[in-house]
């Protein structure tokens, strides 16, 4: 193991550039403000205007805002099917096999650095050395950066007794604000020696070609291709039935709706590891944003918009899944929260936005980043009104939907959910995970933790925006696998 080698410029300074280069070269594109003025205040004043159109019109107001929401509701279960079918025929994914991967020699493949941010994770460090031990890439030509807080003394100590590999360096990173990832890989890419970079977390365990399936699969693609996105499961994904739902998700989202993404030329909300990242295109569009609590769809927008692209590759990195729900709803509205970030950052010149991306990308983007959370917050407030129906159908609660906004609503109650289950229940047979059948099944459970969730990350972008809450890894009966 390697102690931390010398900054090739004054500590401080990395430090400011880790935190604020994005801010500095555009501060329209970073975080450190969750709404711009003109932002604000048509927030404010929307707000404003519903509430007098409320009081001055009740019923008129109010079936309007339904006619609204459902047609949002339609819209995007739609968009999410049509994703899912295209992410079906499995043509959008790269595919490389194994003889293609290992006939790549030493000499043809580049330096490659992995990041490997941990935040008071010392009960993790020791997995590192699995990680990197199972990868096929010469040690010669791979860095790896093991980035840890330096006021996080436990984590630190952790890795020093830990019998890292040699390819394993120590980089302390100095305390500042805003506490988050994207600081500290930003800090992490002053030291980075490899024309390509990836993030992975302590606990990961990627499939042991996928170095050489990124480099083959960048060779394949060309120039235009910035990112190599792998998928992501989990190696707990039967431990309870919080960890199968989540392990669901995850095989829909990788295996269908990103590559459906992919397919439409849509900005790919990036996972927060195993995504492979051409270094200099990385420096050109300004790193990670360091106020962004989901740096990771951030960057995954950034690269469409700058001309770029993102590609999905058939390699797997096992990580954990929470098994605790607190830990999951922490985690869950940290990234609801970042989604939000997400489209406010984009959508702050929406004249270039669209000309970035055009019209159909500009919409997807919307309906990912600013629809999936939005959604799972009026969740609540639809479930609630669904349950007073039932319980005494009152005259009010029907009149807000006559017919032409009735019919809509109750296409999705019973056909949305429906294709929402179907979706999951293909994707468990094409992933080979029919273990997760009863997950799949009691998915509803499920919506509302979500939506928990939602609610929770949505007051703390107006409260806190850029506080990175912890997720603990690690927890007790994790290791089980599948």
């Amino acid at each position: 193991m390697s102690p931390g080698p010398e900054l090739p410029i004054d500590p401080e300074l990395a430090l400011d550039e880790a935190i604020n280069g994005l801010a500095w070269r555009d501060p329209m594109a970073s975080a450190s403000r969750a709404f711009v003025p003109w932002q604000r205040n048509t927030l404010i004043l929307s707000g404003l205007a519903a509430m007098a159109f409320i009081a001055a019109w009740p019923l008129p107001a109010l079936t309007v805002i339904m006619a609204v929401l459902t047609t949002a509701y339609v819209v995007t279960i739609s968009d999410r099917v049509l994703l899912f079918a295209r992410g079906l025929r499995g043509e959008a994914i790269v595919r490389v096999t194994d003889e293609e991967a290992l006939a790549l020699t030493d000499e043809e493949l580049p330096r490659y650095t992995i990041l490997v941010p941990a935040y008071k994770e010392p009960e993790v460090v020791a997995l590192l050395i699995g990680a990197v031990g199972g990868l096929d890439y010469p040690s010669a030509k791979l860095q790896v950066l093991l980035l840890l807080e330096a006021d996080d003394h436990g984590t630190i100590d952790a890795a020093h007794r830990a019998n890292l590999e040699s390819t394993v360096t120590i980089i302390e990173v100095p305390p500042a604000e805003p506490r988050t990832k994207p600081k500290a890989c930003n800090y992490g890419l002053h030291f980075a020696t490899g024309e390509i970079v990836t993030i992975y977390d302590a606990e990961d365990h990627p499939e042991p070609l996928q170095l050489r399936r990124a480099v083959a699969a960048f060779r394949r693609l060309g120039d235009n291709v910035a990112c190599i996105q792998a998928k992501l499961s989990f190696h707990n994904g039967k431990q309870n039935l919080l960890t199968g739902w989540f392990t669901a998700e995850y095989g829909l989202w990788f295996s269908f709706i990103l590559p459906g993404l992919m397919s439409s030329r849509s900005p790919i909300p990036l996972g927060g590891t195993s995504n492979h990242l051409k270094r200099r295109v990385l420096e050109h569009i300004g790193a990670w944003d360091a106020f962004n609590v989901t740096e990771d769809a951030d960057l995954g927008v950034r690269i469409e918009t700058a001309g770029y692209h993102t590609a999905v590759l058939e390699s797997t990195t096992m990580e954990e899944a929470n098994s605790d729900p607190i830990n999951w709803i922490r985690q869950r509205s940290r990234w609801y929260k970042g989604y939000l970030q997400t489209w406010l950052v984009h959508t702050r010149r929406p004249v270039a936005l669209y000309r970035q991306l055009g019209l159909v990308s500009t919409f997807r983007m919307t309906v990912l980043l600013a629809g999936t959370p939005l959604i799972a917050i009026l969740n609540t407030v639809f479930w609630m009104m669904t349950l007073t129906w039932f319980l005494g159908q009152p005259t009010a609660l029907g009149e807000l939907f006559p017919a032409p906004i009735y019919y809509p609503a109750i296409a999705c109650l019973v056909l949305g959910n429906a294709a929402t289950l179907f979706m999951g229940l293909i994707s468990i047979r094409e992933n080979g995970q029919q273990e997760l059948l009863v997950p799949v099944l009691t998915v509803p459970l499920y919506w509302v933790m979500m939506s928990v969730a939602a609610i929770k990350g949505g007051w703390q972008l107006l409260r806190n925006p850029s506080f990175w809450e912890k997720t603990a890894h690690g927890l007790p009966g994790a290791g089980a696998s599948t």
